[in-house]
């Protein structure tokens, strides 16, 4: 029995982010508005020195003033309608034969978890790690978030959540699309590269990881 961690952003789905589509919804529904807007210049002004080309990946000050229950149910009406039935089938297919072989399944993305939540839900995931937004008194705030499964914090965190299922990440099986997660694949027993982008396919080439289109 092993642990398959799936990405889930390029990799469970295709195209834009659940993150960017969910924002959109925001929009337009009026739940996002100057606040955010401005909440969100500030804080790429205040932690680009420290975070540099990432700040974006790390700003949900979109997020700043909004009650933390109003997002959550917002997210989780718009993952069942809009996400779900963008899940890749590949994908789908490869974590039904896991689930047949007894393996864990967990999820492990840079994705809130409002948004990670309903989706593991919806496919029958027990197990999941996703970006926790700064909250304070109900509501989120402009800090940049508590955890966040990005780049080399995410094999961190994958060894973790390997550790809280009884195993370990040099035996589990990963799943992930962009180059960003090199750190990860390289540190897991066995890498899948899911329509990779160009630096992964390099890489997966070279290393003879699986590439699943």
């Amino acid at each position: 029995m092993a642990v398959v961690l799936v990405d889930v952003d390029g990799t469970l789905i295709d195209g834009p982010s659940c993150e960017r589509r969910f924002i959109g919804e925001l929009f337009k529904r009026g739940i996002i508005g100057i606040r955010q807007c401005i909440a969100v210049a500030w804080f790429a002004v205040r932690w680009a020195p420290r975070h540099g080309r990432h700040v974006f990946k790390k700003n949900k000050a979109y997020l700043a003033g909004l009650e933390v229950e109003r997002v959550a149910s917002a997210a989780e009406m718009f993952a069942r309608s809009t996400i779900v039935p963008k899940l890749r089938p590949s994908v789908l297919s490869r974590i039904a034969t896991h689930r047949a072989r007894g393996d864990q399944i967990a999820l492990l993305t840079g994705t809130p978890d409002f948004l990670a939540r309903p989706l593991a839900a919806a496919i029958g995931v027990a197990h999941w790690s996703a970006t926790r937004c700064a909250i304070t008194d109900g509501r989120f705030t402009v800090a940049p978030p508590a955890v966040h499964p990005f780049d080399r914090d995410k094999p961190v965190l994958a060894r973790a959540l390997c550790e809280s299922l009884g195993s370990c990440l040099e035996n589990a099986v990963t799943y992930a699309d962009s180059a960003h997660d090199l750190p990860l694949l390289h540190a897991a027993g066995r890498a899948v590269a899911v329509a990779p982008d160009a630096r992964l396919r390099a890489v997966a080439e070279r290393e003879g990881w699986e590439v699943l289109e």
